[in-house]
């Protein structure tokens, strides 16, 4: 293999794309396009942003018929890239084995990344479409059972949008 091989070009530019000129007429056409477009402007307190179904607010567990579906198999924990949650197990009677005797989700560590809700196997956690999180202090950012759980009604439209999405990407295999 020779060392000095010489790098042959197929097309070599004009002197206008040389001079860039072409491109910055694109730029400036692109810039002048977004600048006339009609404003959107939201008066915020008054007016709230209600998301899609596929956002991902602040996760929350589950609750069917006044009890959580977590089974406390603590994947949501291992998978959380920021340590956000912790998951302690217990025994029960009911028809599941184990539940969630404690909870908690560190909402100033939360990346709201999602992938707590992908690896569940109960869909017991989910992403909600809550955004305003605000707190005094550290330890009001931990949310325990009590702050976490919902009835499945309040999310049903998420869960719809999970299964759906969850069906296409079945299908795209």
């Amino acid at each position: 293999m020779e060392k000095n091989k010489k790098i042959i070009r197929t097309k070599d530019l004009n002197i206008l794309q040389k001079l860039y000129i072409p491109e910055i007429i694109k730029g400036l056409k692109l810039t002048l396009s977004h600048v006339i477009r009609p404003r959107f402007t939201q008066e915020f307190p008054e007016e709230r942003f209600k998301p899609e179904p596929s956002f991902r607010g602040r996760p929350v567990l589950v609750a069917e018929n006044g009890i959580e579906r977590c089974v406390a198999c603590g994947l949501c924990a291992r998978v959380c890239p920021a340590l956000a949650i912790e998951v302690q197990a217990s025994e029960t009677e009911l028809e599941k084995e184990r539940y969630p005797v404690k909870f908690e989700i560190n909402m100033a560590r939360c990346i709201f990344c999602g992938f707590c809700e992908e690896v569940c196997p109960e869909e017991a956690i989910v992403m909600s479409n809550e955004y305003l999180l605000v707190f005094s202090s550290l330890d009001d950012a931990i949310f325990g059972k009590d702050r976490l759980l919902k009835p499945i009604e309040e999310v049903k439209d998420r869960l719809e949008f999970l299964r759906q999405f969850r069906y296409n990407k079945q299908e795209t295999k």
